[in-house]
Formats: C-alpha cells, sequence, structure tokens
C-alpha cells in the first residue's frame, strides 16, 4: 500500500457498472459516463478496485462470455488485483439467471429448516461464481422478513424468525467460503421491516434499540461469527441508533459505533447501490460519497455519476476532511479481502471453456432439486 498514490488508493473504494459484453471493446456508455471507451479502459483510467456485473449493460450474456469477459477485466487492473461482484442471491434476484443452476430463493431454504439445505446452496452458488471468476458475491440477505407488507424484502429474506434467519445465514456464509468466493450480509442494520422500498423512497424503522437487538441483530452478528468477508449498508434510517435522519450508509454511528465498534466486524463494509433514491434525498451525489467513507463505508457500490463522487473524495481526501488514516483504513481492508481470496498470487479461474462445463453440473441440479422437494 506504501507503493500506491492517492489516486490508487481512491481507485480501490469504487465499485461502479461498467458497459459491454466484452473488456476491450467501446461502449458509448462508457464514453459518456467515463470518458473512455472499453471497460479495461475504464479501469485502468480510475484505478478502480472493483466492478458489478449488472443486467442491462450486456455484462450478461452466457457462460463463455461473463468468464471470458471477467478475465478481460482481471487482466486490466495491473497494479492491484480487481475484485468483481454480482447479485446472485437466488430467487426473485437471480443476475445470472438461465446461466448458473437455478437454486431456489432464501425464503424457499428457510422453509426446509435444514442448515445443510442453506450451506450447499450458497456452496453451488458460490462454485459457478468462481468458474465464471466471480469473486464476490452480494449475498446472503441478512435481513428478517418481520413485516409482510414489506416491498423490498420478502422472499429475500430466509424467514420471519430471527434465530432461525440467523441459522441460515451462519450456514450460506460457511457455504461460500467452501466455494471460494467471498459472501456480503445486507441490509445492515436490518430491511426486514420496511413498508416502502429504498430504490425510491428513503424508509424509517421505529424499533426500539431493544426490538433491534431482538429481530434485526441476530443474522448479522451470526454471520459475524462466521467470519462474514463484508457487509452492505442499508439506505434506512433507525432513529434509535442514530437520531440525526441520516441513512444508516451516511451514519458513522451506525456503521463505526454499532457494526464495528459493537459487534466487531473487521472486513469490509459496502454501501448499498448509491444510485437508489433512498440515499440521494438529503444530500448530492458527491457529499453521499464522501459522508458515506466519512461514516465507515469502505467501498462505494454504483455511484450516479462517478465523477462527481470521485472528484468529491479526491478534494476530500486533498482537504484533510478524509484523513489518510482514515483512508488508509478502507484501502488495507480492501486489499486484506483481496488477499483472502488469493487474487494477488495471482489466482487462476477456470478458462471460459471449463467455465461452460461446471455450469448446471450434476451434483448442482440435485441439490437444487433436494431443496424443492424439501420446501414445505
Amino acid at each position: 500500500m506504501a507503493e500506491m498514490t492517492v489516486e490508487e488508493k481512491v481507485g480501490q473504494l469504487f465499485m461502479p457498472v461498467l458497459y459491454g459484453s466484452s473488456a476491450r471493446s467501446a461502449h458509448q456508455e462508457n464514453l459518456a459516463r467515463y470518458g473512455v471507451g472499453s471497460p479495461v479502459e475504464v479501469i485502468q483510467k480510475y484505478h478502480l478496485g472493483g466492478v458489478i456485473l449488472f443486467p442491462g449493460t450486456g455484462n450478461i450474456q452466457s457462460a463463455r462470455q461473463v468468464a471470458t469477459f471477467t478475465a478481460g477485466l482481471r487482466s486490466a487492473a495491473k497494479k492491484v488485483p480487481l475484485l468483481i461482484g454480482v447479485d446472485q442471491e437466488n430467487g426473485i434476484v437471480s443476475r445470472l439467471k438461465g446461466i448458473v443452476t437455478e437454486i431456489p430463493g432464501a425464503s424457499v431454504i428457510g422453509q426446509t429448516g435444514d442448515l445443510r439445505n442453506a450451506r450447499d446452496a450458497a456452496r453451488v452458488t458460490a462454485e459457478e461464481l468462481n468458474a465464471l471468476g466471480i469473486s464476490l458475491d452480494f449475498a446472503p440477505v441478512a435481513d428478517v422478513n418481520v413485516n409482510p407488507n414489506n416491498p423490498v424484502i420478502g422472499p429475500r429474506a430466509y424467514g420471519n424468525d430471527p434465530e432461525e434467519v440467523a441459522d441460515m445465514v451462519g450456514a450460506a456464509v460457511q457455504g461460500f467460503h467452501d466455494g471460494g468466493v467471498a459472501a456480503t450480509v445486507k441490509h445492515f442494520p436490518g430491511h426486514g421491516d420496511t413498508n416502502v422500498d429504498s430504490h425510491t423512497s428513503l424508509p424509517v424503522i421505529d424499533h426500539t434499540r431493544e426490538e433491534w437487538e431482538k429481530l434485526d441483530a441476530p443474522p448479522f452478528k451470526e454471520a459475524i461469527a462466521n467470519d462474514v468477508d463484508a457487509v452492505m449498508s442499508a439506505h434506512i434510517v433507525m432513529p434509535a441508533l442514530d437520531p440525526s435522519g441520516d441513512p444508516a450508509t451516511l451514519s458513522k454511528k451506525i456503521l463505526t459505533g454499532v457494526l464495528r465498534g459493537e459487534l466487531g466486524f473487521e472486513g469490509v463494509v459496502f454501501t448499498d447501490a448509491l444510485n437508489m433514491d433512498g440515499v440521494r434525498k438529503k444530500y448530492g451525489d458527491g457529499e453521499v460519497a464522501v459522508r458515506a467513507i466519512l461514516a465507515g463505508a469502505d467501498i462505494l457500490l454504483m455511484p450516479p455519476d462517478f465523477d462527481v463522487a470521485r472528484d468529491a473524495v479526491l478534494a476530500a481526501v486533498a482537504s484533510g476532511r478524509i484523513t489518510a488514516t482514515r483512508l488508509n483504513q478502507s484501502v488495507e481492508r480492501i486489499l486484506h479481502l483481496k488477499r483472502e481470496f488469493r487474487l494477488d498470487s495471482p489466482r487462476t479461474f477456470p478458462t471460459p471453456a471449463e467455465a461452460v462445463k461446471l455450469m448446471k453440473t450434476t451434483e448442482h441440479r440435485a441439490v437444487a432439486r433436494r431443496i424443492t422437494g424439501a420446501a414445505k
């Protein structure tokens, strides 16, 4: 880290969406957003620490294409290895639908009551993500679905019992590790009891501190006990944890005070996507990026205007608002995660031809059938 420039360090804090199906081919949307055409050029221009694969961008078309694409992306990161992530929760949030084994979602796994199913489902997903060159999954969901009217979580959760959800989450984290992929629990401090969708509004959860401890915290505590690699913040207000009215993503009391201080989490904190309206209600996009870092986030996911966010972070570092110590804390956590998953070895991923053969194997499809058959 001592050899990294400030620009290189700040680049590690970002995980945007890139456009196109080929790492070295120009795409008009990259030109418009980043000023250069190909994903490789974007990575090198900004010294990006990570990329999230996303539908509607051209990123995800077939197993062979994804594996070829991720290999090209990795080759662009010369100095620090690239973290490649995806939202593959299974069930209703399946970004690789049709490419990977179709595993039932968390609510179905929860209905089986069998922790082996949670672990095996995560392992199967991780093995296939790894084959595709993807090193991190934004899963499992650790929210407890205590509100049946929740418009954003619902079947994405393992259930409505905090202890049962906690056990499932812990097993899933183990499964992701079995398959060699970093796991990210979400959405801290708990998105289970909301009536509105944080993609479009800013939910307020009026749990008391005691209710949070009982209803929301157990799955996150269990994930941390199982050495979960990353935690994703929620764009929700929880006045019992922080009365300021700021969403958790921008709350130092929640991300640093509660998550790191009280729960003892030492891994990487991701923001939820910064293009969601819930986090953009109170501050401009540049200020959101700076406040998220100051709150304790390490990686800024999908900023709506990349240059605005990056320039704001660079300016905050230059002025001392984000201290060198604070910047280095995040960079060290990110580099540690990359070392943990041997991304700096350099780790060898399967070839695109091998990746195709590793999708939907007989054993993986048998796991999916077993889970479906066991659901109540």
